[in-house]
């Protein structure tokens, strides 16, 4: 499973361009729609699929995100479905990489080695787990290296050239740099900053590196994959789901087709950023 990331970034990269990275949580507004949302996602551009399992108590994400996560709880979205969402995913697409992101209290409840079994089962192919330093490599992350999961860790503008090996150390996959300190869905920080960081993370690994908190539309995408071996879109696309819902929460019929309308044009960001880059 680690092979289908290495294998889309490998063929990302001999198209010239850096890889779009898109995050939505699963179930929100209900488990059919955000089905029908993870499906259109390639069609529209994504190259990686980011899968959010909500939790009541989200420690690292904005607004946007907590209220998606709060729709998909109180629409019975649950891990286990999560995991079916992907399964489902599978059954048609057997190539775009899934990358489960949350936090570690709901793979705790639900019991690490049958977590990482189903996981396994359903297709997933790596885990951000934003809760889980380096020092508790022991409880999930050696663990789902051993089946076959990559551990995408993230790095910040606070992780120093001391902390960064050890962040680095069972990272698989790509790295994940959060491109400010805070939380999701933030201003986008200086680009030119961001292309230090990346450079600087280069340095300590040979695995591609991702840039995202901040990116909202087509331009931002362009800038930071100018750099960037990928770009990751979570809150805007949150945030289009969100703005198409009734007063209630309900699904419209400009649900789905507006994400996949951003995602086109974020698609479209990235594939003219390294023509940018060379003028």
């Amino acid at each position: 499973m680690t092979a289908r990331i290495e294998q889309r970034f490998a063929d990302v990269a001999a198209e010239g361009r850096p890889v779009l990275v898109t995050y939505f949580m699963g179930g929100d507004p209900d488990f059919d729609t955000s089905l029908a949302i993870m499906r259109s996602l390639p069609q529209a551009g994504a190259d990686v699929i980011e899968l959010g399992v909500p939790f009541s108590d989200p420690m690292a994400d904005g607004p946007a995100i907590q209220l998606a996560g709060q729709r998909a709880l109180k629409a019975g979205q649950t891990l286990a479905k999560t995991l079916d969402l992907a399964r489902r995913f599978r059954e048609q697409d057997q190539r775009t990489p899934i990358v489960l992101m949350g936090y570690y209290n709901p793979i705790y409840i639900y019991g690490v080695e049958r977590f990482l079994d189903d996981a396994v089962q359903a297709g997933v192919d790596g885990l951000i787990v934003v809760d889980l330093p380096p020092e508790m490599d022991d409880e999930l992350c050696i663990p789902a290296l051993d089946k076959g999961i990559s551990f995408i860790r993230l790095a910040t503008p606070t992780t120093d050239d001391r902390r960064l090996p050890k962040v680095l150390e069972n990272t698989s996959g790509f790295v994940y740099y959060v491109s400010m300190t805070g939380i999701t869905g933030s201003a986008l920080p200086d680009p030119s900053l961001i292309a230090g960081a990346v450079a600087r993370i280069k340095s300590h690994t040979k695995l591609p590196v991702c840039v995202g908190f901040g990116v909202k539309t087509a331009e931002h995408a362009r800038v930071i994959g100018a750099s960037a071996d990928g770009v990751v879109v979570g809150t805007a696309i949150v945030n289009q789901i969100a703005s198409s819902l009734t007063e209630e929460g309900r699904v419209t019929e400009a649900t789905v087709p507006g994400v996949e309308a951003l995602v086109r044009g974020l698609s479209a960001g990235v594939r003219a950023s390294r023509l940018a880059a060379a003028e």
